[in-house]
């Protein structure tokens, strides 16, 4: 190795001490995929609960604000919610852990603390304007509502973890004022920003950053 190649080494590793020291980068692209896997599978478990208990269906249902809807199938959406967040994090903690210590890193420190306030802010706050639309009968904004917000957490989280999740949550956001606009299609851009995106940027994430090492 001649004196540039070792120059560029140093840089590299000095980058990657920087990295390590102000922000989380072992988040797992697999915890994406897993997710977004999830989601699609919870999000048709829901379609076709509500299309076989209704005869009218979701689509018509969504589009007619405010609607009328039954605590029997806000129940079973919960619940589903519920198992798919469930699932999502048990899943997105065991593969950043196992990455974390592949990569010699420490799972929980201060990076991890900020990003978690700052992911749950805005998740907070969107998750109680989501209950406020569903008191008034504002079915149809429910989901695109989630998608906003979820996107708005990633954007003010993304600092403090890895540049995708910035695009991510730009993302989710676009996807979801669009789905504001489209009425009755929500879940339609709900599958694609929580099920096809964390596919396609948990896989991205998975062969730039883990795969190579394997």
């Amino acid at each position: 190795m001649n004196e540039k190649e070792q120059s560029l080494q140093q840089l590299r590793d000095i980058k990657m001490m920087m990295e390590r020291s102000s922000r989380f980068i072992s988040l797992s692209g697999l915890s994406g995929v897993f997710a977004g896997i999830f989601a699609l599978i919870g999000a048709a478990v829901f379609y076709m609960y509500l299309n076989t208990q209704m005869a009218s269906g979701y689509l018509s249902i969504a589009e007619s604000l405010p609607a009328e809807v039954s605590i029997d199938y806000l129940t079973f959406g919960i619940l589903d919610a519920a198992v798919i967040l469930l699932l999502s994090i048990g899943f997105g903690i065991y593969f950043t852990t196992r990455k974390a210590k592949r990569d010699g890193l420490t799972i929980w420190d201060r990076n991890v603390g900020h990003l978690l306030i700052h992911l749950s802010i805005p998740l907070i706050a969107g998750g109680l304007f989501c209950l406020i639309l569903l008191s008034y009968g504002l079915f149809g904004l429910v989901a695109p509502c989630t998608l906003l917000f979820y996107g708005l957490a990633l954007l003010n989280a993304s600092k403090y973890t890895l540049d995708e999740i910035k695009w991510l949550g730009i993302s989710e956001i676009v996807l979801g004022l669009v789905g504001c606009i489209y009425i009755g299609y929500g879940m339609t851009f709900w599958c694609i920003g929580f099920g096809v995106l964390h596919i396609v940027y948990g896989a991205f994430m998975y062969f730039r950053y883990e795969h190579k090492q394997h």
